[in-house]
């Protein structure tokens, strides 16, 4: 078996298609298909049911597929380690990042990490926390950025920064202080995010609403599947949510007037990197990290202990 089968399956496994898989490999459909059956010949086991259509990956195929993913991934780490001991840079790098993060902070520090890596392609996806991590597991993503810690023996966490939540209220707001309390929340008026985000369990876990939403002044239920449709929707109704600072920065003077921001202990979410424990690209992440911090730390006022004092 060589590297060239490997990769020859990993293509027909993602597009379940032996011709588009050879149109992608750059080779006839004749020659993927007798380097895949030489592979299968050798280990004696079938990878593909070539009768079935899309092409099915068997039973043990899949655990095939499983190991050669990580084959891949270490191979592509040599190579990965081999251009910094060079001083090069060059290849792919795929990004996950949360939904309730992408908008806020990508495009604060994506051009100008590309413009620092002219060799790298990147390719960035909205992911919730579950398939970041199931990818970074499966060496399918290479970097994720999400809500930390998730405690994972086989990934490494670099923290970021701590993002405070705002209250985002769309009801008259006369008797409200400019910085409340949890308790001060009207929980009747109370919308959240679909279940899958993190920010959702994040803000349940906040505020414990499972006993203090037993009284909604609704007689529907809405669950937002994005921060812009909570905002969308908690406006148009007269209600009130929890949203991560970093999604109020663009607000105008009118919306921001209705954002109280809470008092100590304020309610906040660490956001940090997150690579698998065999990730190469040391100087890469590095250089990541410090591009992050660099844009983000300026709109944060913060004190010794890391509490945001007030926002600029």
């Amino acid at each position: 078996m060589n590297i060239k089968q490997l990769r020859y399956i990993l293509s027909v496994d993602e597009s379940r298609h032996f011709e588009r898989a050879a149109e992608k490999c750059f080779i006839s459909q004749s020659t993927l298909s007798t380097m895949i059956g030489k592979f299968e010949d050798e280990i004696g086991i079938k990878v593909f049911d070539r009768k079935s259509k899309p092409v099915r990956v068997t039973e043990e195929g899949k655990v095939i597929i499983a190991k050669i993913r990580k084959i891949i991934k270490e191979v592509e780490g040599l190579d990965n380690l081999v251009q910094e001991l060079k001083g090069e840079m060059r290849g792919k790098i795929t990004i996950g990042v949360i939904p309730t993060i992408a908008p806020y902070l990508l495009p604060r520090f994506v051009p100008s990490f590309a413009r620092r890596f002219p060799g790298i392609h990147i390719s960035i996806k909205e992911m919730t926390t579950e398939n970041i991590l199931r990818e970074l597991l499966n060496r399918q993503l290479d970097i994720g950025i999400a809500a930390i810690p998730l405690e994972n023996k086989n990934l490494v966490e670099i923290p970021l920064y701590n993002e405070p939540f705002v209250l985002y209220n769309s009801r008259p707001m006369n008797t409200m202080p400019e910085m409340i309390s949890i308790s001060q929340i009207d929980f009747s008026h109370f919308w959240l995010l679909e279940e899958g985000h993190c920010m959702r369990t994040q803000v349940e876990s906040i505020c414990e609403l499972s006993t203090q939403r037993k009284s909604h002044a609704y007689n529907f239920d809405f669950k937002a599947g994005s921060i812009d449709s909570l905002i969308r929707f908690t406006k148009l109704n007269k209600g009130m949510t929890i949203l991560p600072y970093l999604s109020t920065l663009e607000f105008n003077a009118k919306e921001k007037k209705k954002i109280r921001y809470f008092k100590s202990p304020k309610p906040m979410r660490n956001v940090g990197l997150l690579v698998h424990e065999h990730f190469v690209k040391k100087q890469l992440l590095k250089e990541m990290e410090s591009m992050i911090n660099g844009v983000i730390d300026p709109l944060f006022s913060i004190d010794t202990s890391g509490d945001i004092i007030s926002p600029i």
